[in-house]
């Protein structure tokens, strides 16, 4: 996506763009694919506005359907629907009811919530200013802009205080462990306490893309397209020369370049970089530094994703949730001790199994967004959970990959066979899953990381300072800027765009 944006507005600055992509579409872990006649999102399963996506279609002229996607949470046999900052309180009473001894610790996290909330307001409350004229709209800059820049300015110091990991955090409140453990596990280890609770807040501003995620995308190529860029799919870059000005690609084709974007791994551009041919000493020096701060880091978390082509009519599934539903089976959580042992095959069945039995589900079902992703009277669910790569190399590694992927498919149906969607089981016509490993070789993302850079990480090889985030797209490399989720932390579909448009404004400024 990042690579989309920064394309669209060089072509609509009237720059000559050619976009290469190493997939066979575009868009990233931005896509659908169909499988015997259902819809599916391999990647991200709804798209969050956060000020930024629909300024930056309104900007390029891209009209296209995005229809409301309401999200609810679910612990056990009780779901709840966030449909204002109001539903707060129902999330409340819903871990209350399955906590009782707790109420007290749950009610001061939830006035940490409220207050996180109202930050949350205040950063993404009004347009992204990046993506507004305001030459054209002086008013829109007196009345709305200057104003909330002096809030801005004063709820990031107060979110500063905010970046200790969520589960250090939820421990200084609580001391039972399963209930700090139900609401932790639906984030990315060592997540910052602001961004994983403010969550909550960004999800009422989730949307989808009437056809599926890919819808988005697609139609950002066709504006390229329409403004004069080219694109070439099935094109991986293996070379990067900086001397030369030029990239090559995996059949030895070249192509010279003014300025180049990188909107991919950063690991794999400073891999590809032929930093020998660099004369500079200095720039050369500061290049292979570079390559090595980052060496040794991680990237985040990835996902285990099951696909389920389900012999049942979509109002089951609304009768039920939402269309997109972060479901624990168990209060029981997976407690912070738990760790998937991969000492024997024995011993790795039984703690994955736990793994996904405790875990929270992501369940998203396409079909009741858009009626026409499944075939008439069938419903498709994708369902996620948070997944180690480390852990799945080392299965691949041991021979065990395809029995462990069965296992993770097997053992989630069973749980929600028994919990939120009783019969399921006898009604799954088809089934399918992915890994980290899977995501790795489609996206070239190092460790399968689905948001750039992950928290363990001592230090982030990246900006992480929002007000510093036009920081974020230069790189040591002469003529060579950067964006995405791996150029700035946290990171996820509003950042990718953001700094897709900081880096085209950054190129356009350079020419």
């Amino acid at each position: 996506m990042a690579g989309l944006t920064s394309a669209a507005f060089l072509a609509k600055s009237g720059h000559s763009v050619l976009l290469l992509e190493k997939h066979e579409k575009v868009g990233g872990c931005v896509n659908s694919f169909q499988r015997d006649g259902y819809v599916f999102e391999g990647g991200i399963r709804a798209v969050e506005n956060s000020g930024v996506l629909l300024p930056m279609l309104r900007q390029l002229d891209i009209e296209m359907e995005l229809v409301k996607n309401d999200v609810s949470i679910g612990l056990g046999n009780e779901v709840i629907t966030l449909r204002s900052i109001d539903s707060l309180a129902d999330y409340q009473s819903l871990l209350a009811k399955s906590f009782p001894g707790d109420a007290g610790d749950i009610a001061t996290i939830f006035s940490a919530i409220r207050k996180i909330s109202g930050y949350m307001d205040v950063l993404y409350g009004i347009d992204n200013p990046l993506f507004l004229d305001m030459k054209k709209d002086r008013k829109y800059l007196v009345k709305v802009l200057l104003p909330w820049l002096f809030k801005y300015l004063m709820t990031i110091r107060k979110i500063e205080r905010l970046k200790e990991p969520v589960r250090d955090y939820l421990d200084r409140i609580s001391d039972n462990e399963s209930l700090v453990d139900v609401i932790a596990q639906h984030f990315f280890r060592d997540t910052p306490a602001f961004f994983a609770l403010g969550y909550l807040k960004i999800y009422l501003d989730y949307y989808y893309p009437r056809g599926g995620v890919q819808t988005l995308p697609d139609r950002l190529m066709n504006r390229i397209s329409d403004l004069g860029g080219e694109a070439r799919v099935k094109t991986e870059v293996k070379a990067v020369d900086p001397q030369l000005r030029q990239v090559s690609d995996q059949e030895g084709n070249t192509y010279a370049y003014k300025k180049l974007v990188w909107a991919a791994d950063l690991k794999t551009l400073y891999r590809v970089l032929d930093v020998d041919s660099i004369e500079d000493r200095q720039t050369r020096a500061n290049i292979i530094a570079k390559r090595k701060a980052m060496a040794d880091k991680k990237g985040g978390e990835s996902v285990f994703t099951l696909y389920l082509c389900v012999d049942l009519d979509r109002e089951y599934f609304a009768d039920i949730a939402t269309e997109h539903l972060f479901y624990t089976p168990y209060s029981r959580g997976l407690l912070a001790a738990h760790r998937i042992e991969t000492t024997s095959k024995e011993e790795t069945a039984g703690s994955l199994k736990e793994y996904f039995r405790y875990n929270t589900y992501e369940i998203a079902c396409p079909v009741l967004r858009d009626p026409d992703l499944a075939p008439a009277g069938k419903t498709g669910l994708i369902v996620s959970t948070l997944f180690d790569y480390a852990v799945a190399r080392e299965i691949f590694d041991k021979g065990w990959y395809e029995k462990f992927k069965l296992l993770g498919e097997n053992t989630i149906v069973d749980v929600l066979n028994e919990t939120i969607y009783p019969g399921i089981k006898d009604r799954i016509v088809g089934q399918f899953s992915s890994t980290p490993l899977t995501l790795l070789r489609e996206h070239g993302n190092s460790e399968g990381a689905i948001t750039g850079w992950a928290f363990t990480n001592k230090e982030i090889p990246v900006e992480t300072r929002l007000p510093r985030i036009a920081n974020s797209v230069r790189t040591p490399v002469p003529d060579v800027f950067q964006a995405g989720q791996w150029v700035f932390s946290p990171a996820g579909l509003p950042v990718s765009i953001l700094t897709g448009k900081l880096a085209a404004d950054a190129v356009t400024r350079d020419l």
